[in-house]
């Protein structure tokens, strides 16, 4: 009987056991502890971030927090409005109220009606019209949420507008009169008279008379006094970097660092894509001019694009110029810098990419070419040491019939730009950073895409003639966009060229169906949408489509030097995808001969298009003279074939424009 005994005293675990179970409780407690290290606080943190998104689309929010009382919108395409609004919101602090520029793009535009909570507010709009009569890019939203909004109560809104426009186009300054007539009809009060500046004569001069009438009925309606401060105002202070990594350091991008070494899809005008150049050729035999034939690769970009359809490109200055620039004012163009604006609250942290360095900014980013503004001139004057020099910018910068004279005259008439300044005005040695602050961004240039995405799916067709001229005091200037095009071979030094660029789309469209008749008039670069269209309507009978008229107005100087694309026109006439090919050449007789006169000699045939067969027509090229030339002569047509008075014809034409039947692709 002892054994089972012992038996029964033996221990439920043994040292093995107890080890390996007091083994596994430490490292569950390890684990434990352990996990909780590499949590400091993510959670709390993730529930922080969505509230200040909330608060930036409030443009309110932001002028309660900064004190603000004007905000200045900007409707903009080339960066003039923008410019505009800049100055207009500066211009506050000399009157004691404190303005922001705005993108409307970037803020809830439905918030107008609570600027009232803000006091003595005034909303001011610098909309510029884009086209044929179109909002641009950054205010297509406010447009349509204008259009859409019949109930909306601005009745607590101060309000003014100044319209950027061109004359020569049909719907001049639309933009700018209809949001400053959808205002009024929602109740808003407007405080100062609508403004139309117009870009075919001195838009400048509009917005200069207009603004020295505006500030003063500003202080007359809120009872404020100009302070006299005349002073010139920073909103960028400089920091120049001595260790800047420079990988870090823009070098050109216009949006994400970096972006062009890694490309990524979409691309627009902030992610542009940099597309190589795979031809580039003169087009014209002879003459003192050079047109030229550039095709870009886009493949694998995932770009895609439609014949009528404007290519962007963002072109470079010229090194010469930038270094000779660099010389004047004594800098070393390679030092790394940043501007940071003044104002923390600011959406805009610097006036184009930073960090970089000067070189960079004055060959990417900054417009060194145009002859610069009054208020360039205005600030910069404190830095010419001859008091002379300082008397006569102080003047071009004024309204004065005498000092608008000056400006027109020494730097518009003789095309100075700020190169052309500072050699012609030796007393003036601006600090490169102010000069910097001061010039207004390089924009992109659009063209027409001269192919088609049906024929070329991966590559887009540019043409464009060098931009070249003497002036007044006898410089030679050159285009920037077309002369660097032109300086962009295939390969360069075992490099490939490539051309940063995007796709604008746009309303100038082949007709939906095929059988219906095209005329299209394209003299010199005008052509190019119509290469794209001959291309597609070629395709299109290739595949078995039945195919409508396909008529082409050409005009040129000379036959024997700038019939450009010649073969190509001539090849689709004896195709017959061309069923009628007209060409113009102006100079090769005694009397000048244009597309319009040629449009007249065959104004029978023609109207039987248009009035019976439903036919689209297409103008592209000189707004100026040309498609008004050419409008005519429709309205001539209208009144003697169609039987109708002088203002039936006009409105006979126009209700082909608003069909979507008589397209135009012009510029000035």
């Amino acid at each position: 009987q002892t054994e089972p005994m012992v038996e029964e005293e033996t221990p439920l675990l043994s040292n093995l056991d107890l080890f390996l179970f007091s083994l596994i409780v430490g490292l569950v407690v390890y684990w434990f502890m352990s996990r909780k290290k590499p949590e400091p606080l993510p959670e709390f943190k993730k529930l922080d971030t969505p509230a200040p998104t909330i608060r930036e689309t409030s443009f309110i929010e932001k002028m309660k927090k900064m004190g603000k009382n004007i905000i200045v919108f900007y409707g903009s395409q080339t960066g003039t409005g923008e410019e505009f609004a800049n100055r207009l919101s500066k211009d506050a602090q000399r009157y004691g109220m404190k303005g922001m520029a705005a993108d409307p793009e970037e803020y809830d535009m439905g918030e107008l009606s609570r600027l009232s909570e803000i006091e003595n507010s005034l909303a001011i709009f610098c909309m510029a019209t884009y086209g044929e009569g179109d909002p641009t890019d950054n205010a297509q939203d406010f447009y349509d949420w204008l259009q859409e909004n019949d109930d909306e109560n601005l009745s607590g809104l101060n309000y003014t507008v100044f319209g950027l426009g061109n004359k020569t186009y049909e719907h001049y300054n639309s933009m700018g009169k209809y949001v400053d007539k959808r205002l009024e009809e929602l109740g808003a009060k407007r405080i100062f008279d609508l403004g139309l500046g117009d870009d075919d004569g001195n838009l400048e001069e509009d917005f200069i008379s207009w603004r020295e009438q505006f500030w003063p009925a500003v202080c007359e309606h809120f009872g404020v006094e100009a302070l006299g401060d005349d002073s010139s105002i920073r909103q960028y202070e400089l920091k120049v970097h001595t260790d800047m990594n420079m990988n870090k350091v823009y070098t050109g991008e216009i949006g994400r660092l970096k972006s062009f070494e890694v490309q990524k899809p979409p691309f627009d005008s902030k992610n542009p894509f940099l597309a190589t150049v795979t031809v580039n050729r003169k087009l014209n035999k002879a003459g003192d001019r050079h047109f030229m034939h550039l095709e870009l690769d886009i493949t694998g970009s995932k770009i895609r694009y439609e014949s009528g359809d404007h290519v962007a490109v963002f072109p470079t200055n010229e090194s010469a110029l930038v270094n000779k620039l660099g010389q004047i004012l004594g800098v070393d163009l390679d030092v790394v810098i940043s501007l940071n604006n003044l104002d923390e609250e600011s959406n805009k942290k610097h006036p184009f990419p930073c960090p970089t360095t000067y070189r960079t900014a004055l060959t990417h980013y900054l417009d060194i070419t145009h002859p610069p503004r009054t208020n360039v001139l205005y600030e910069l004057a404190q830095y010419a040491s001859d008091p002379k020099d300082q008397e006569n910018m102080r003047k071009m910068a004024s309204s004065s019939p005498e000092g608008k004279a000056l400006y027109q005259n020494w730097v518009l008439d003789a095309n100075r730009n700020i190169l052309a300044i500072l050699e012609d005005m030796p007393s003036l040695r601006p600090p490169v950073d102010h000069l910097c602050e001061l010039l207004p961004r390089l924009q992109a240039r659009y063209y027409s895409i001269a192919s088609s995405s049906k024929v070329h799916p991966n590559s887009i067709h540019i043409c464009a003639v060098l931009v070249e001229y003497t002036t007044k005091t006898g410089r030679v200037n050159l285009g920037v966009a077309t002369n660097w095009l032109k300086n962009k071979p295939v390969t360069d030094n075992g490099h490939k060229s490539t051309v940063p660029m995007y796709i604008r789309k746009s309303q100038f469209r082949l007709p939906f169906k095929a059988t219906n008749p095209v005329i299209m008039i394209g003299p010199g670069t005008g052509i190019a949408p119509f290469m794209g269209f001959i291309q597609e309507r070629g395709w299109l009978k290739e595949q078995g489509k039945e195919v409508g008229e396909t008529v082409m107005y050409f005009g040129c100087r000379y036959k024997n030097e700038d019939y450009i694309y010649q073969e190509e026109l001539e090849e689709a006439e004896k195709n017959k995808v061309l069923t009628q090919l007209h060409v113009a050449f102006s100079r090769d007789q005694e009397h000048k001969v244009y597309v319009q006169h040629l449009i007249k000699n065959n104004k029978e045939n023609l109207w039987k298009l248009i009035h019976s067969d439903n036919a689209h027509i297409y103008v592209c090229g000189d707004a100026r003279y040309m498609a008004k030339d050419v409008q005519t002569a429709f309205h001539d047509m209208a009144e003697e074939l169609g039987g109708m008075t002088r203002t039936q014809a006009t409105d006979y034409v126009k209700k082909l424009m608003t069909k979507g039947r008589y397209s135009q692709d012009v510029w000035s």
